[in-house]
């Protein structure tokens, strides 16, 4: 791909990058340690400060930010900026505790959607395409991290947000975009819908699909390649580092997410010990903002787990694909299982879709384990669709080495996500 339309420095060298991260964390951490309380206090309880700072590998003797950190410093307590300097406010769904608040100063915005604009450019948009922008618009930072960025590139957008799976696919059919920004869970909402409107997803206008905001496979890149006969591409970001935007993949590998490391600096840990491992081991991704005026955040724990990666596209470092999450690993009779290893067993079968949800229940003591799939509708025959079920517990069993009942629905039976798809229901009782 030739150079045309990148920032000089995706394809600076890895010194130059270097030099600029230096320089960039030692003002990350000053601002953060002379401008929040709760830095000035976690350094000294570490006994750093940020003159210890000389080298990326002194990064490592600073204190990890966690979630815990940004709720109990709720709601403004980590802003480093007076709250009149706040352009912008995003905060989370708070469905698994209190809601985290992250702010923005305008400068803060200009550099999410740059980065955003870097991610769509290297996903495969181009300024004048049409993008239909289906992540959810308001506190969550998807859609308007989205939109700006979309902007900043150039591009048409369509807001439409999620929801109204109907509507989406009538405006894809009547505005023909040339990109799609979704959840991929929802996404496979889209197609099916493509097919109940008796409509050929594959002559549609789609060329690049964008997906991100939740774990998903190269199975299920696959799936929506080929039923839309277009590029499933990456995007990578959390609200607590900046949004959508974090990373991308480039059309031309599709072979992770590039790091945008000249605002986002990485790092990989052992979940259990916190140490740093090297480049391509795996463990949970950390990140320091280098740029980030209103909220910087220190070594924050994404809980994400993945592996860094030699730059191909860019010069900039990969991200593998996340395989889960450390706190949303289940834990089974003595299993450690994450749902998209169960994901991926469930699309290697050319029966079943990529709709899915793992109940889990408790008899007694023993925890149980029933994997509820939908059929594709072109397969109804009653004994194929049970020995398949068999099949796919028994390969289950074989790889992961745990024992479910799989359960093989038909169409529609399973709920429908326009967001992030509700992948575990944890019926055991709580301890």
């Amino acid at each position: 791909m030739a150079n045309q339309g990148l920032d000089p420095i995706e394809t600076a060298s890895r010194d130059e990058i270097a030099a600029l991260q230096r320089t960039r964390i030692a003002w990350s951490l000053r601002h953060a340690y002379e401008n929040v309380p709760h830095y000035r206090a976690a350094f000294a309880a570490a006994g750093v400060h940020p003159d210890d700072f000389h080298d990326l590998p002194d990064l490592a003797k600073f204190p990890f930010t966690t979630k815990q950190d940004l709720r109990a410093n709720y709601p403004f307590g980590l802003f480093a900026v007076p709250r009149e300097q706040v352009a912008r406010i995003h905060a989370s769904s708070g469905t698994t505790g209190q809601p985290t608040v992250v702010g923005y100063t305008a400068r803060d915005l200009e550099t999410w959607a740059a980065v955003v604009a870097r991610s769509l450019y290297a996903a495969g948009a181009r300024r004048g395409m049409l993008l239909h922008n289906a992540y959810g618009y308001g506190l969550f930072t998807g859609g308007l991290g989205v939109h700006d960025g979309a902007h900043r590139l150039g591009c048409t957008v369509v807001p439409v947000s999620g929801g109204m799976t109907e509507r989406q696919v009538r405006l894809i059919a009547d505005f023909r975009p040339d990109i799609i920004t979704i959840t991929p869970s929802y996404m496979l909402s889209i197609l099916d819908e493509f097919h109940r409107q008796g409509l050929d997803p594959r002559a549609s206008s789609l060329k690049v699909g964008i997906f991100g905001a939740e774990p998903w496979t190269n199975a299920m890149r696959q799936e929506i390649e080929s039923g839309f006969a277009m590029d499933a591409v990456d995007i990578y970001g959390l609200s607590e580092v900046i949004g959508p935007g974090v990373a991308s993949e480039c059309v031309e590998t599709k072979d992770g997410p590039v790091i945008w490391e000249d605002h986002f600096y990485p790092e990989v840990i052992d979940p259990d010990t916190g140490a740093v491992l090297a480049e391509g081991e795996p463990g949970e991704l950390v990140f320091t903002t280098l740029t980030k005026e209103a909220m910087p955040v220190i070594r924050y724990r994404t809980r994400d787990l993945t592996r860094l990666l030699p730059g191909t596209a860019r010069s900039m470092r990969r991200m593998a694909k996340v395989t889960g999450r450390s706190d949303d690993m289940l834990i089974v009779r003595g299993v450690n299982l994450f749902p998209t290893q169960i994901e991926e067993h469930l699309l290697k079968s050319p029966l079943l879709t990529g709709h899915y949800q793992i109940v889990l229940t408790r008899t007694g003591r023993m925890d149980e384990v029933k994997i509820q799939v939908e059929a594709r509708p072109q397969f109804t025959d009653a004994a194929l669709l049970h020995a398949e079920a068999r099949t796919v517990a028994a390969r289950i069993k074989d790889t992961v080495g745990l024992t479910a009942v799989v359960a093989i629905e038909k169409e529609g039976t399973i709920e429908r996500s326009i967001g992030k798809a509700r992948r575990v229901i944890d019926l055991r009782p709580k301890d």
